[in-house]
C-alpha cells in the first residue's frame, strides 16, 4: 500500500491558515476569507476550511480529536483490521485440522 502524499506542505498549510486568522476581519464572513486566500495559494476553499478546522481542534478552540490523536486512532483501527483478519485464517485452519482429526481413521 503507498502512502498518500499531500499535494500542499505543512509549511504551505500553516501559512495559509495563521493568513485566514490575521485577514479574516477584511472580508464580509471567515468563508469569504476563505475563498480569497484559497484562490491565492491554489486549493479549493473547502481544502482551506479544513485545514483551518483541524487547525482549530490542534490548538483545543474546536472540539474534535487534534491530529495526532487522528493519525493514533487511523494506526489502531488498522492494527484492529489486521488482527480481525488473522484471527479469522486462525478460525478457519483451526476448522479445518479439527475435520482433518475427525476423518482421519481411529487407531487402538
Amino acid at each position: 500500500m503507498t502512502k498518500h502524499i499531500p499535494p500542499f506542505s505543512p509549511e504551505v498549510r500553516e501559512r495559509a491558515v495563521r493568513m485566514v486568522r490575521e485577514h479574516q476581519g477584511e472580508y464580509g464572513s471567515p468563508w469569504a476569507a476563505m475563498q480569497s486566500i484559497a484562490a491565492k495559494i491554489g486549493c479549493s476553499g473547502e481544502t482551506l476550511r479544513n485545514w483551518v478546522r483541524q487547525a482549530e481542534r490542534d490548538r483545543g478552540v474546536r472540539a474534535g480529536p487534534a491530529a495526532d490523536e487522528r493519525e493514533r486512532i487511523k494506526a489502531l483501527e488498522r492494527e484492529v483490521r489486521e488482527l480481525r483478519q488473522a484471527n479469522e485464517i486462525l478460525r478457519k485452519a483451526s476448522a479445518y485440522f479439527a475435520q482433518a482429526e475427525l476423518d482421519r481413521p481411529f487407531k487402538r
